[in-house]
Parts: structure tokens; C-alpha cells; sequence
């Protein structure tokens, strides 16, 4: 079995979601006892989020490299980075290791293209909805992406910082999101993408009447069906 580099703690509620997933995924291959071997870097999230507030990409790209580089030493074999919003760097991450990183925006992308979809609705923060690194990461599998409003994409932000990240799961936060949801809907979203690690916290497929994509769990999915490449073959 090979090992996974998580870099996590941002924050660290959608980053216990990342272990719980993995390691049920290779319990269910392999039966028994069996769990995944990892290393985790994980960051104290005030720290980055002032940064990101900040706009001091450099300094949290500089940051995430260092923790990077520390999980290939320690003998990680893959990495993965588990939040949507810091795959901003997933460049400079890859170009300072020689491990591979395993891209969330690809895993939701293959998920995607398995349902026949072209067009999704994407939720997450005003970072990753309004800059252009995860809508074209997408777009090289022939997805495009609807985004909310800005007064909604500012709501859909909020509650991730404000609650999300905080453990606060708010029933009128969930209908807030619900009616965004809806609205994409509207203008053409074929599925729903919850671009946030945070957000499937909240917003669960049953609460949907199209397809939602978790990234959280098909992330954490695609990472243990690395790890237990050679195992499962």
C-alpha cells in the first residue's frame, strides 16, 4: 500500500472528514483491521485565512510548499491537498516535489464526466468562485461552471468562515444555500458542484433533486484508490 501526504487543517473539520473517508475506502477493499497509511501536515487555518484575507498568495503559497516538501522527506508517496480553494498553488506544490499531487478539481471532473454532464453549478469560497484556477482546471474536461450572483457568492462564503469552518451547521444556512442552488438551477446547472471541503458538511445529495459532487469524498476516494493501486491489482 502506498502512503498519502495530506496537507490539511483548512480547515481541520472538512480534513477529519478526509481521514474518516480514506480509511473506509480501504477498509472496504481490503477488509479486516486494514487502514490507510498517511503523514499529515496540518496547518493552524487562522493563519492561512488571514493570509488568503490578506491576498498574500506568495506567503501561502510559500507555506503550503514547505509543508509539501516535508511530507515527500517523511515518505509520503502522493499528495493531497485537502481543501478546493488552496489548489490556487497546486503548480507550485507540484513543481517542488516529485511526488505526484492528486488534484481535487481532476477527481471532480472524472465524477462529472461519469454522469454525462458539461455544464455544473459551482459553490465554494470567493475565491475559488470568482478567480479562474478551478473553473479551468474543468474546463480542460469540457465542463463549464455557473457561479452565483455576488451578493450570493458573498453568503455562500460567510457561511463557510463564519459556521462551517466553526463546527456550526445552521438549519437557515442550509435553505440559504438550498434556494442558491435553486437559482442555478434556473440558468442551466446540470449538477452541483460543492467546490468547498466544508460545504457537503451542510448540503448532502438527498437535499438535492440533481446531482450533487462532494469533493470532499471524491477527493479522499480517488486518494485511497491510489494508495491501494498495486494492492487491489
Amino acid at each position: 500500500m502506498k502512503t498519502i501526504g495530506l496537507i490539511g487543517g483548512l480547515s481541520w473539520e472538512s480534513t477529519a472528514e478526509y481521514y474518516r473517508y480514506i480509511n473506509m475506502s480501504v477498509q472496504k477493499e481490503m477488509g479486516g483491521l486494514h487502514s490507510a497509511k498517511c503523514f499529515m501536515y496540518s496547518f493552524d487555518f487562522d493563519e492561512i485565512a488571514a493570509l488568503q484575507r490578506a491576498g498574500e498568495w506568495g506567503k501561502a503559497t510559500d507555506l503550503m510548499v514547505q509543508a509539501a516538501v516535508k511530507l515527500e522527506i517523511a515518505g509520503a508517496d502522493a499528495l493531497v491537498i485537502c481543501t478546493n480553494t488552496m489548489h490556487k498553488m497546486a503548480p507550485e506544490v507540484q513543481d517542488a516535489v516529485s511526488i505526484p499531487l492528486i488534484h481535487i478539481a481532476d477527481a471532480a471532473a472524472k465524477a462529472i464526466q461519469k454522469q454525462g454532464l458539461t455544464k455544473v453549478g459551482l459553490l465554494g469560497t470567493q475565491f475559488t468562485m470568482e478567480q479562474d484556477f478551478y473553473k479551468n482546471r474543468l474546463m480542460e474536461y469540457g465542463i463549464s461552471t455557473i457561479i452565483p450572483d455576488e451578493e450570493d457568492r458573498l453568503v455562500i462564503h460567510n457561511i463557510i468562515f463564519q459556521e462551517l469552518c466553526q463546527g456550526i451547521y445552521s438549519p437557515s444556512s442550509k435553505e440559504k444555500y438550498l434556494q442558491i442552488i435553486e437559482k442555478l438551477v434556473s440558468q442551466g446547472a446540470e449538477g452541483i458542484v460543492l467546490g468547498c471541503t466544508e460545504i457537503p458538511l451542510l448540503i448532502k445529495q438527498q437535499d438535492c433533486s440533481l446531482p450533487v459532487f462532494d469533493t470532499t469524498s471524491i477527493h479522499a476516494t480517488e486518494a485511497a484508490s491510489f494508495a491501494l493501486e498495486k494492492v487491489i491489482s
